[in-house]
């Protein structure tokens, strides 16, 4: 089957598109509201794209058709230029799912979900106390396309539990980290434990000679 875009409904397009790329991280986003509140919402439009500086990416898409405004996370970080992207690993599955929840704005997702923060390091909001590694991020730019915003931000800081550090590297002890990834809109995740592949990059000088 070919889709056309340019005639495909905009839902097919998104569901489509999200089981195709994939698995996708999610990024499990801490941010401050107006009156000091702390939000949490989990995207897997999410990655990272730059490492000088270190950049990462969230899409957020506007609220459904008929209201204009920006999504609380959207809107938080444009007011504060600042947020925090919780890794999200087996163990807080759950939890990110209940921050997915449409609560009203007076609801707090952390404490629906029973979670507690933890004061960061640089930047004013703080991360999840539950999650093993978190990104620390400060604005970069906002670009706004259609009904969606792609959020660039700069990590200004990288808390991981040293249980998951190789100082070696240091390298992330992905293995034992136990990331998901999202892998399409029927509620379908992969979790990374026991499921790894290992192909190493082949160095030319190795290529030539044969050792393929």
């Amino acid at each position: 089957m070919v889709f056309d875009v340019a005639t495909t409904d905009k839902k097919k397009i998104y569901n489509l598109l999200i089981g195709l790329v994939a698995p996708r991280p999610i990024a499990l986003v801490t941010s401050r509201n107006e009156d000091g509140g702390i939000n949490a919402a989990p995207f897997s439009a999410y990655n990272y794209l730059s490492i000088d500086p270190p950049i990462v990416a969230l899409g957020v898409a506007d609220r459904p058709a008929g209201d204009p405004a920006p999504k609380d996370t959207a809107r938080n970080i444009r007011r504060t230029g600042e947020f925090v992207v919780n890794v999200t690993t087996e163990d807080l599955l759950r939890q990110m799912n209940i921050c997915a929840t449409d609560f009203p704005a007076e609801v707090s997702e952390i404490e629906m979900a029973g979670l507690e923060t933890a004061e960061s390091s640089v930047v004013s909001v703080p991360r999840i106390k539950s999650a093993h590694a978190a990104l620390e991020c400060v604005e970069h730019t906002t670009l706004q396309i259609g009904r969606s915003r792609i959020i660039l931000g700069r990590v200004v800081a990288m808390y991981v539990e040293d249980q998951f550090v190789d100082p070696a590297g240091p390298y992330i002890k992905a293995e034992e980290l136990h990331a998901i990834g999202r892998m399409n809109g029927l509620g379908s995740y992969v979790r990374t434990e026991g499921s790894f592949l290992h192909q190493p990059r082949i160095p030319y000088s190795e290529w030539v000679k044969g050792k393929r």
